[in-house]
């Protein structure tokens, strides 16, 4: 985006084009003039213009076909139309067509002035607000190319423009508020309102007035009126997030409003109707939660329309070096660092470890590292010792043969004293009982790279 704004004055009256042009360019702006709509849609699909002060009668094509013409190049210019002989049906669709304003002859200077300003600054901060929608939809991928993930993004991809009520289930860390904000910036809905509520994070006592909002005085403490995040979310999507602790007395009010898409504030006896489209997460087995009692049936199958199922990331071992590249780029530019890398033997042991926090604790683990770490490559000895317990514990998988079995342990098993001993060779060497040399032969026999 340039600092002068480019405008194109376009009539086939001269005098008009010559004191347009002369007014404009005194206020700043780099200015060009055409004579008709042909030329006006030749240099329109350049790129490059802000604002057109478009006549509407012209030789050959009229203003208003050019101006239809322009809302299909892609980023179009504003466009101020101009007439001399304006009537209100005229002005009207000009305004359908997609016009910022419209004026008549003879023309006010001030006010083409106010209007090519207002045109610029309406513009940019369109363009503004796509590029920051174009930033969250990025900060809200899906990251992964294993098989799982693929399939994910391609049900987000399919049911995102839908309405359908979706459920995900998922272990806690898996990224089920990301699908959701994925799901919400896929939708019709994305230029709306998305907003969440954790339903385990909220007292039982206080859960009807966050959701439906209150009044003031409808019981103790309520010193003004609430607005409910059912009704923040009108237009958009609220995501309900571990929607298996909510009680069952908020569960039927939840019901109803998903059947009626109306609700009253607490203490109120005003409707409020809503449009919301609800997507709702949950770490536990609903169905078990049925038998027991504690979920209802009718409010489940209200919330299952559509379901999820995010991976855990021990079934997806395969995108952790995608992960680990995101978060250091991620971390790196947030703390303003250089860019760190992860050493082939420390993304081994990465990908040994079983995640039970799955992919939030692997987040958190790589802001750390890019925090802590002094060193651009992150070697083994970086790494936090319950990364190498998980190592251990997982020495269970099958092998192949013996050799590969007691390789596998003695790797592990020598990675750990060496991380124990913070790869200090001559101490890790007198704990394992062997030659320093020896030691070395071992670590490169088993593809273990001391760190630089």
């Amino acid at each position: 985006m340039t600092a002068h704004p480019h405008i194109l004055v376009v009539d086939d009256e001269a005098g008009i084009r010559e004191s347009l042009s002369s007014i404009l360019s005194e206020e700043g702006y780099l200015v060009e003039s055409a004579e008709s709509a042909e030329k006006a849609l030749e240099r329109a699909a350049r790129g490059d213009l802000e604002v057109i002060l478009l006549d509407v009668w012209l030789p050959g094509m009229d203003g208003l076909e050019a101006l239809s013409r322009l809302q299909s190049i892609p980023h179009p210019p504003s466009v101020i139309m101009i007439s001399g002989h304006g009537s209100i049906e005229t002005a009207v669709r000009a305004t359908k067509l997609g016009a910022f304003d419209f004026v008549e002859k003879p023309l006010s200077l001030e006010r083409i002035i106010v209007l090519v300003r207002n045109a610029v600054q309406q513009r940019r901060l369109e363009e503004e607000n796509q590029s920051l929608r174009s930033e969250l939809g990025h900060r809200y991928q899906v990251i992964g190319e294993s098989v799982p993930m693929k399939a994910l993004r391609q049900q987000i991809a399919v049911t995102g423009p839908t309405n359908g009520r979706v459920l995900i289930y998922g272990e806690s860390g898996t990224g089920k508020e990301l699908v959701a904000r994925a799901l919400h910036a896929a939708s019709l809905r994305s230029k709306g309102p998305f907003v969440e509520v954790n339903c385990a994070a909220i007292p039982e006592e206080l859960i009807e007035s966050e959701l439906f909002g209150h009044i003031k005085g409808s019981f103790t403490g309520a010193s003004e009126d609430k607005t409910g995040k059912f009704q923040a979310a009108d237009g958009g999507t609220l995501f309900l997030d571990e929607v298996g602790d909510m009680s069952l007395r908020t569960q039927a009010k939840v019901l109803r409003v998903l059947e009626e898409q109306r609700f009253e504030p607490v203490g109120s006896n005003q409707t409020v109707r809503v449009d919301v489209r609800v997507i709702a997460a949950t770490n536990k087995e609903l169905d078990k939660e049925i038998v027991r009692g504690t979920f209802r049936q009718d409010l489940f199958y209200r919330l299952n329309v559509i379901p999820f199922f995010v991976p855990p990331l021990r079934d997806r071992i395969a995108d952790i070096p995608i992960l680990v590249r995101h978060f250091l780029n991620e971390f790196s530019s947030e703390y303003g660092k250089k860019t760190r890398e992860l050493s082939e033997t420390a993304l081994e042991i990465l990908m040994r470890y079983p995640w039970p926090g799955n992919v939030r604790e692997l987040r958190n683990l790589v802001e750390r590292l890019v925090i802590v770490c002094p060193q651009s490559r992150i070697e083994p000895h970086h790494l936090p010792p319950e990364l190498f317990r998980g190592v251990s514990e997982s020495l269970h998988q099958p092998y192949g043969t013996l050799h590969e079995a007691r390789s596998a342990y003695e790797r592990e098993f020598i990675l750990r004293k060496l991380q124990e001993n913070r790869w200090n060779m001559t101490q890790t060497a007198g704990a394992l009982g062997l030659e320093r040399s020896h030691l070395y032969r071992k670590m490169k026999s088993l593809g273990i790279a001391a760190p630089e």
